[in-house]
């Protein structure tokens, strides 16, 4: 049975999924970086510095505090600028990754494309691979390639 498990773990397959699943968490990080150093700030400036990471709705008259922590600390607050961060997060992940695919896409299309590559025998050679095949079936054998 472990031989099994090993045959099963190793197999290309799974090594791959691995790797994607790696690649992926450090990539979420990266994403992540990018949405909160780089886009939001942008974001801000635009609505006059508006931080959407705090942004939130009371949703108990109890709720009087101005920031979200101290806010779910008081009582249920809906944090939409959260969702909302995290849906720009998913629209840049969904955007890169359509590129990446459609990058890979052209690039197969050209690979596609091309015409198979003919090793082009020289005509000399040709002839003599010829005359070795005739002289070859005169004797009797069959020809060497």
């Amino acid at each position: 049975m472990l031989k099994e498990f090993r045959e099963f773990a190793l197999k290309g397959n799974m090594v791959d999924l691995a790797i994607g699943i790696i690649i992926g968490a450090a990539f979420s990080g990266l994403v992540n970086s990018i949405v909160q150093d780089l886009f939001m700030p942008v974001v801000a400036v635009i609505t006059g510095g508006v931080d959407f990471t705090n942004k939130f709705v009371p949703l108990s008259p109890a709720v009087t505090a101005p920031g979200l922590e101290a806010a779910r600390a008081e009582g249920p607050v809906l944090a939409y600028g959260r969702f909302l961060t995290l849906a720009i997060n998913f629209l840049i992940v969904a955007f890169i990754l359509f590129l990446v695919v459609k990058g890979m896409n052209r690039m197969k299309r050209r690979e596609e494309a091309k015409p198979p590559e003919v090793s082009k025998v020289p005509r000399e050679e040709k002839l003599l691979e010829e005359i070795r095949d005739l002289l070859a079936e005169g004797a009797g054998r069959s020809p060497r390639v």
